[in-house]
């Protein structure tokens, strides 16, 4: 265990005050509604694999991470312009070369893990009316391409990003990216596909792309029902077709249920074997704190799910390790989701469920079967010199006659303080 040394942490937070005070031509809104935070996230991490027989017998490590955002106003005028920050650092303060790859910490070709690694960043941005463009560091969330957010710090993306809101009800984006900083990492890399599993995702010459393009909608079609479509392509890799629909209908005084329907297809651009039809829907049955969710996801096609490595996907049963995402997999959802505030406990919640996929077409001949068992429990403090302190525990169990067998454990503290 270390010191937590905060020299690249104030580099960074030095390098995004003076992105946002160096505009001379800064008008009021520009300097009066800019906002400052930094999220204090401290990260424990056990993935144990002794009971697959893995050369590596586990991954432990604990770190601590500063995720420093700071966002502008816009300027007067019928373009207004702004600047965003972003400094990402991540301080290692337990971990060895026999015990990493937890993803929270960056390592070299050897194992050996940081002492610290981080980024920073700059977005520029103009808005004129309901329409907005990004320009630098992006981290969408749509359902082609998703930063990941599930360790110590996000991945993160360059690129530009325009969205408009100029219909009521209807969203528009359009964008490209052409580099990616992993969530373990301190450098922008090109794109590639993710190719994890078994799903039999072949390239040609070309590994990595420098074009990712983005282009769709989501619509309120009326309040109980929404609509989406977006198209996403890496060029020379895959090109990929993405609808979703979900309607929430109420039930009566604290009840409702919910369908969510998911379909994408996926194909080649050229230079891989990409061919993909990937199938979801989930039933979601609240009535008071209790939530109760069925679903059942299947593929198709010759390869499995194809989406942007160090990003996340939409399928139904992406969980905490596994997204059941193999060539020609089947599988199905049972979840349990409780709140503990209709028991009189604010603040606390508890989520479980369980995954079983089969029919994987491995490579090497076979079927292919697996299954996921994870349960959250969750508190975030609601009043005090603490409050919004937020607490949560991870715990996952994978069994696979493909893969790895793995027992993992997340425990994760965050804070989030306003600066200004």
């Amino acid at each position: 265990m270390q010191l937590i040394p905060l020299s690249r942490f104030f580099l960074f937070s030095s390098l995004a005050a003076s992105a946002l005070g160096t505009s001379t031509m800064a008008s009021a809104a520009f300097l009066d509604d800019s906002k400052a935070s930094v999220e204090l996230r401290n990260f424990y991490m056990n993935r144990d694999f002794r009971q697959s027989g893995a050369s590596q017998s586990k991954a432990d490590e604990w770190a601590q991470g500063f995720i420093l955002k700071m966002e502008s106003g816009y300027t007067e005028g019928p373009v207004g312009f702004g600047v965003d920050a972003l400094g990402l650092l991540g301080v290692k303060l337990d971990s060895s070369p026999d015990r990493s790859g937890t993803g929270i910490l960056q390592r070299d070709s050897s194992g050996q893990p940081s002492d610290d690694y981080g980024t920073a960043g700059l977005t520029a941005k103009a808005k004129m009316s309901n329409t907005t463009l990004h320009v630098g560091t992006l981290q969408p969330i749509l359902p082609v391409v998703m930063r990941n957010d599930s360790r110590l710090l996000p991945s993160i993306f360059r690129g530009g990003w325009l969205q408009s809101k100029e219909i009521e009800g209807l969203t528009v984006d359009v964008g490209m990216l052409d580099r990616i900083s992993y969530r373990d990492s301190s450098d922008y890399e090109e794109l590639t596909v993710f190719n994890g599993g078994a799903r039999n995702i072949q390239l040609g010459s070309a590994k990595t792309s420098d074009e990712f393009l983005f282009a769709g909608g989501r619509y309120q079609i009326m309040p109980e029902l929404t609509a989406n479509y977006y198209y996403g392509g890496m060029d020379g890799i895959y090109k990929q077709h993405n609808t979703q629909l979900v309607h929430i209908m109420a039930l009566g005084e604290n009840q409702s249920f919910k369908t969510d329907l998911r379909y994408v297809r996926s194909t080649d651009d050229g230079g891989s074997n990409v061919d993909n039809n990937a199938f979801g829907a989930l039933f979601t049955y609240k009535i008071g704190g209790h939530g109760f969710t069925g679903g059942y996801q299947t593929l198709s096609g010759d390869t499995g799910f194809a989406y942007v490595s160090g990003g996340d996907n939409m399928l139904i049963n992406l969980l905490q390790i596994n997204d059941f995402g193999n060539e020609d997999e089947k599988s199905w959802q049972v979840r349990y989701d409780y709140d503990f505030a209709a028991a009189g406990i604010p603040g606390l919640s508890l989520m479980t469920r369980y995954v079983s996929g089969d029919n994987v077409n491995l490579a090497g001949g076979g079927e292919g079967e697996e299954w996921e068992r994870d349960t959250d429990i969750a508190y975030v403090v609601q009043n005090g010199p603490l409050k919004n302190l937020a607490m949560k525990v991870r715990n996952a169990t994978v069994r696979s006659n493909f893969g790895s067998d793995i027992n993992e454990t997340r425990v994760i503290l965050s804070y989030t303080l306003a600066l200004w």
